[in-house]
């Protein structure tokens, strides 16, 4: 496989195996994962649908997370303004950091879910054992601890924007993924505190998130941008 340098995000440490189609390097990432919880909003049709099954939350994730070249990136973002860049129909995806800690302001559009890695990565199966073994995180949302769904070496298609600053090139390709997730349902309306940690030996993620969730209909009520 080919490995890039150490980089902490919400994203976890990235390892990209050889062997896919159209495979760049990717260097390593920390992401955030944690569990369902908050109060929770009228249920759309995407929230009614349920929790993504670990193939399709992790691929859509690192898809997300590496379709945004550097300088606008969400995973290089410093206080929310870049959180709704690149986000699609459906769940709304949370990002981490490359090392740093962060303190954000993000506006969730209402009755979205929710989802991010406390602790993630993209390696082949070896790679992934061996980064789970000792992964652990917490997320606690306005206080209350959330409970982190542990998903071990899954196979997953990621595509890639050139320029982004996960991976060394752009492209599709498939590779396995693995991490410590979360998955929330649609939030209240109002302001909401998120408090991520996780790590995986010496590479950890801090990340602190104000998430403002409009009423439904309202003019600040937004979809992806």
């Amino acid at each position: 496989m080919r490995t890039g340098r150490p980089v902490a995000l919400l994203l976890g440490a990235s390892l990209l195996a050889a062997g896919c189609t159209s495979t760049p390097s990717a260097k390593h990432a920390d992401a955030k994962s944690t569990p369902n919880g908050g109060a929770t909003a009228t249920a759309s049709p995407d929230a009614a649908a349920g929790p993504l099954g670990a193939s399709d939350l992790q691929g859509r994730w690192w898809t997300w997370a590496a379709s945004s070249p550097s300088g606008s990136n969400p995973v290089e973002d410093r206080d929310g303004s870049l959180c709704a860049q690149g986000q699609k129909d459906g769940v709304w995806f949370l990002a981490g950091t490359f090392g740093e800690r962060a303190k954000r302001t993000c506006a969730v559009p209402a009755k979205r879910r929710v989802a991010f890695p406390l602790v993630n990565l993209m390696s082949d199966q070896a790679g992934c054992s061996e980064f789970m073994a000792p992964a652990k995180g917490t997320a606690t949302l306005d206080g209350k601890p959330l409970r982190a769904e542990r998903y071990d070496a899954t196979p997953v298609r990621v595509t890639a924007a050139e320029g982004n600053p996960l991976t060394d090139g752009g492209g599709s390709f498939r590779t396995h993924a693995c991490g410590l997730w979360v998955q929330m349902e649609p939030l209240s309306p109002g302001n909401h505190t998120l408090e991520i940690r996780g790590s995986s030996g010496r590479f950890a993620v801090s990340v602190d998130y104000t998430l403002k969730v409009p009423a439904a209909g309202s003019a600040t009520d937004h979809d992806a941008v």
